[in-house]
């Protein structure tokens, strides 16, 4: 991956449950007891550590070898994952989807749409008949290989699309933990002095395992990495993009009705996201315009998360809405969401995301498709975050600590 930063480039319990040490909610509160708990109710758990470093991020083949949270300072750490306690702690399956939780997921897209991996063929659009394919929701991925630093898993399977093609493929998911030096190389600049840090990188690959190509008429997968953050009302997303006359036009905001202006700044190369956990939204940033990292600024706990991946501009990327659509190959490269509660007041979370996608290739039997991406995190006192605030998005903490004040 090249240097992400060019000038001014960014330039992103159930009943029955036993209570574990943490808060008053009787729920883990740092990296140790969060790994004690995933520890208890699975049976596939790898953290990985570097000899005499106090960073650590923890994974489980239980759930596709997902990221399911990350420490900048040992066992007794901030966590930064949101992980769903009561599901992961009842060892049952839900309907439609089990969102275990974590802070990066391997997933594939589209969701929606007449190339749709979520709905069966001939079914409408409704949420009644849509469901997360096993492959990427219950299935277990085997461990490949292990070290201190880094663990490799595989999985091989087939999926079907709402046009009715399966897809035979195999993935492989590595997820490889970044020292201070490493971090510094990938962000393009020295990591600024006072701060903690904990990075990793994923390579994710899935291979065409099938006798036949994929084609576009019968529909492309990509490669989907969602990450699961713990929200605060003094925390926002923060996404950059190219500017231009058309910038605007290419950031959807009205997936689940318009974002309000109080909940959604957008200036003319970036946008700023409310990441309270209180108002469901979500938005989009077109491959046109989108950079390649997004990321977010927590006030509360005066810590900044930073994701980098690529971005294809004139690739092809899937549109995941739940409609049979024009454009169908014209989706987003990066997505935002804000949790809050549904019209019935209940609610999955709280937490937020930041989504990352590849392109989809019209793969041949045997190619691949490979798609890396880094999240890292830093905790430290204003100045330094500051420092580091000013190195990736040239932005005051000031400007978003007004906007998060708005009314």
């Amino acid at each position: 991956m090249k240097p992400f930063f060019m000038a001014c480039l960014l330039t992103a319990g159930i009943a029955g449950c036993q209570p574990s040490p943490g808060d008053s909610s009787g729920k883990p509160s740092n990296f140790g007891e969060d790994a004690a708990f995933l520890r208890q109710h699975l049976k596939n758990v790898v953290v990985l550590q570097l000899p005499g470093d106090s960073s650590r991020v923890l994974v489980t083949g239980d759930y596709q070898a997902r990221v399911m949270t990350s420490s900048a300072n040992g066992d007794t750490g901030n966590s930064f994952g949101w992980i769903n306690y009561d599901l992961v702690a009842s060892g049952k399956l839900a309907p439609h989807i089990n969102a275990f939780g974590g802070e990066e997921r391997f997933w594939l897209g589209p969701e929606g749409g007449q190339y749709a991996l979520f709905f069966p063929p001939g079914k409408p659009y409704t949420f009644d008949n849509w469901q997360t394919p096993g492959l990427i929701d219950t299935a277990h991925y085997e461990v490949r290989s292990e070290t201190p630093g880094e663990v490799s898993y595989a999985y091989a399977g087939s999926i079907q699309n709402h046009a009715g093609y399966t897809f035979h493929l195999g993935v492989e998911r590595t997820i490889r933990l970044l020292d201070r030096q490493h971090t510094g190389e990938r962000l393009g600049f020295i990591i600024p002095d006072g701060l903690r840090s904990v990075a990793y990188e994923t390579e994710n690959v899935i291979t065409n395992a099938g006798d036949s190509a994929w084609q576009e008429q019968s529909g492309l997968p990509s490669i989907w990495l969602l990450g699961m953050f713990k929200p605060s009302d003094q925390t926002a997303v923060i996404a950059p993009f190219q500017p231009g006359a058309d910038a605007r036009g290419q950031i959807t905001d009205d997936y689940f009705g318009k974002i309000p202006v109080r909940n959604l700044q957008v200036s003319d190369s970036v946008l700023l996201f409310r990441a309270d956990g209180n108002a469901r939204g979500k938005l989009g940033i077109a491959p046109g315009i989108a950079k390649p990292g997004a990321g977010s600024i927590d006030l509360a706990n005066n810590s900044i998360t930073v994701l980098l991946y690529t971005v294809e501009p004139e690739g092809k990327y899937v549109n995941s809405k739940w409609e049979d659509q024009a454009e169908p190959y014209k989706g987003d490269a990066v997505n935002c969401y804000n949790d809050g509660p549904l019209e019935d007041g209940t609610q999955m979370g709280p937490f937020y995301e930041v989504e990352s996608s590849s392109d989809a290739r019209a793969l041949k039997p045997g190619e691949s498709l490979r798609y890396r991406q880094v999240t890292m995190h830093f905790e430290g006192e204003p100045p330094a975050l500051q420092a580091l605030a000013s190195q990736l998005w040239q932005l005051p903490l000031d400007s978003v600590r007004q906007f998060l004040q708005q009314k």
